[in-house]
């Protein structure tokens, strides 16, 4: 099949599957004598994984761990167990970190709770300020490395 059969087949935008084949998640497909990419029911087990993988928001690094298990059917699965535990810990963490960005943002909200002039809003003035408000609160907390 053709790489726009193959977007169609696994609902992925073809940008997306070149840019899988780049960071060599994706296998190289074969090349016809038209120089069109020829892709084959392995890509589209391959890219179904990669898709699955990508929902439950695995980062690529992750996803090329895991596909080195699948290509080693041979091997001990505990690795995969391991990452499993590492990624749910990431979305432990990353779900902390929301919570505190959700009270957050309810904080700022609280700043501006009339419809007022552009000038007199607290959300607007807390923003452009160096509040310990908005600051204090936020410093110190990094996105989740690994994710997404």
């Amino acid at each position: 099949m053709k790489i726009g059969e193959l977007a169609q087949a696994t609902d992925t935008p073809v940008e997306t599957i070149r840019f899988y084949e780049r960071e060599k998640l994706l296998p190289a497909p074969e090349r016809k004598e038209n120089n069109y990419r020829s892709y084959g029911p392995e890509h589209v087990e391959r890219l179904t994984f990669i898709r699955h993988c990508r929902s439950l928001d695995m980062a690529l690094d992750e996803i090329r761990s895991l596909l080195r298990f699948k290509d080693s059917p041979e091997d001990n699965c505990v690795g995969v167990n391991e990452l499993l535990d590492d990624h749910i810990g990431h979305v432990a963490q990353r779900i902390r970190e929301l919570r505190v960005l959700e009270k957050l943002l309810k904080s700022l909200r609280e700043q501006c709770s009339d419809a007022n002039a552009a000038s007199s809003c607290g959300i607007l003035k807390e923003l452009s300020s160096d509040s310990p408000a908005v600051l204090a609160r936020a410093t110190g907390r990094r996105h989740v490395h690994g994710t997404h």
